[in-house]
């Protein structure tokens, strides 16, 4: 095949391109997992260069972004931090998402012939960009499973002093965390003192943050204002204002806490590492547990929902966040990065934070969970292989006249004129022509990458422009 260069109408010559986007250095394991990503994603930049010059037009700068921020100096941090097989993967999803690495498609105006590139996502539960969509969806599914009646929040948080044996372990610890706070709320309602005396339901979510992403480990568990029956004859209302006691929760969550904390080390389950290497001397541990011991834990419950939409509202905000959202970066210079974060522990107030850019990698790195970990789970008569059947029955002994129709899959176009009013087939630039596929994109390897530009080049000028 003739040089890829000498036939394609392109201003950028592979030495030009190597002195734009220059991949740093990296001397860990991680090394060419990264650099790989960031020499395809060269890919991108020269295709979009392209379609520019075919419609004439520069395209406006996105504003700072945290995948921005990762494609930038995620090559450095890698270079002084050791990460996780699930840490380094995230870096390379962030830096190859929505470009012509994971491929695509080329959307034309029927009536200006106007050109526009939609990349794929690379559908990261810790990506910053690529959570909308599913959130959406997921809420979709769950407005079949609402009922009318109110719901109570109730947040459990681990103390910050186990915060170095649960980075170590986070599967396990983890897990001990779901287990325990679905036993105590299991046993309570069961209890007869809490006049209760059925099944609760139970969503609950994982967060692993706070406001300036520290690691902060809490568990946000969604709960309909009722149990059923064992026999599930009977739907007994709680009380309109509380489910039970926080503190008599507390207490209960603490004790089932440690002792399962204690069972995983005495039968070998936990491993030690860093800051909880000390804790592999049983001497350590044991003034571990007497710390956790005199500490008291909280366990926090929030105003009840007054009904389905604002149950559905709650869900939306908390079920697929990541640890810091885009809209929160204020700027990104010099090697600092500002964002904004609110101080609960001075009324709420919005502040903003300037950090090291290496320093905010290492916050955001700290919330990706172990491949395969769950952090929405449903219990109690919500659990996914009996929610349907139960969730009928609830709603006949409540007499709940509200019936959800099963939820059909909806296309992206769909989706986001339900949620924005804006079609996005809609030409951005004649504002009357609509935008339809006329060129599927494929994925991109850097082995490949002067033949995909010279076939690329072909297909862009076969359209009818």
């Amino acid at each position: 095949m003739p040089n890829a260069f000498t036939q394609i109408p392109c201003s950028w010559k592979m030495d030009e391109i190597q002195a734009r986007i220059q991949p740093p250095v990296i001397s860990t394991p991680q090394k060419d997992y990264l650099n790989i990503s960031l020499k395809e994603v060269e890919v991108s930049h020269w295709f979009d260069k392209q379609i520019e010059e075919l419609n004439e037009v520069k395209s406006q700068a996105n504003a700072k972004n945290i995948a921005d921020i990762v494609r930038m100096h995620a090559g450095r941090y890698l270079d002084s931090h050791p990460v996780s097989y699930e840490q380094a993967k995230l870096v390379r999803d962030m830096v190859k998402c929505r470009t012509a690495v994971l491929g695509g498609h080329v959307d034309q105006c029927d009536s200006c012939n106007y050109l526009k590139v939609r990349y794929n996502s690379c559908r990261n539960r810790g990506c910053s960009i690529c959570q909308g969509l599913d959130r959406e969806r997921w809420l979709e599914a769950r407005k079949t499973e609402i009922l009318e009646c109110g719901y109570f929040h109730v947040v459990f948080t681990l103390p910050h002093s186990l915060n170095p044996l649960i980075l170590c372990n986070q599967k396990q610890l983890l897990d001990l965390l779901f287990n325990t706070v679905n036993g105590v709320l299991r046993d309570f309602a069961a209890d007869p003192q809490w006049r209760l005396n059925g099944i609760l339901g139970m969503i609950a979510v994982l967060h692993t943050w706070n406001q300036k992403l520290f690691d902060h480990f809490h568990l946000h568990v969604l709960i309909p204002a009722g149990a059923l029956s064992f026999d599930e004859k009977k739907w007994t209302p709680c009380r309109k204002k509380f489910l039970f006691r926080t503190k008599s929760l507390a207490k209960e969550f603490r004790k089932r806490y440690i002792n399962g904390l204690d069972s995983l080390y005495k039968n070998g389950g936990l491993k030690f590492a860093g800051k909880s290497k000390m804790f592999e001397n049983p001497c350590e541990f044991e003034n571990l547990k007497k710390k956790l011991w005199s500490n008291s834990w909280v366990v926090f419950a929030k105003k009840p929902f007054a009904g389905p939409e604002q149950v559905l509202s709650y869900l939306g905000r908390y079920t697929h966040r990541i640890a810091i959202s885009n809209s929160r970066i204020v700027s990104e210079k010099d090697g600092l990065v500002t964002f904004k974060y609110r101080d609960r522990a001075d009324g709420n107030k919005e502040k903003q934070l300037e950090i090291s850019v290496e320093e905010f990698i290492r916050r955001y790195l700290l919330h990706v969970l172990p491949k395969g970990f769950v952090k929405i789970r449903y219990f109690g008569f919500l659990f996914h292989r009996t929610k349907k059947e139960k969730i009928e029955i609830i709603r006949n002994l409540i007499g709940q006249d509200t019936q959800f129709s099963e939820t059909k899959e909806e296309t992206i176009r769909e989706m986001m004129l339900r949620l924005t009013g804006e079609d996005i087939t809609l030409c951005p630039r004649c504002k009357k022509g609509k935008l339809e596929t006329v060129l599927d994109l494929p994925k991109f390897s850097r082995i490949r990458f002067n033949h995909e530009r010279y076939e690329l080049m072909n297909m862009l000028n076969r359209l009818d422009l």
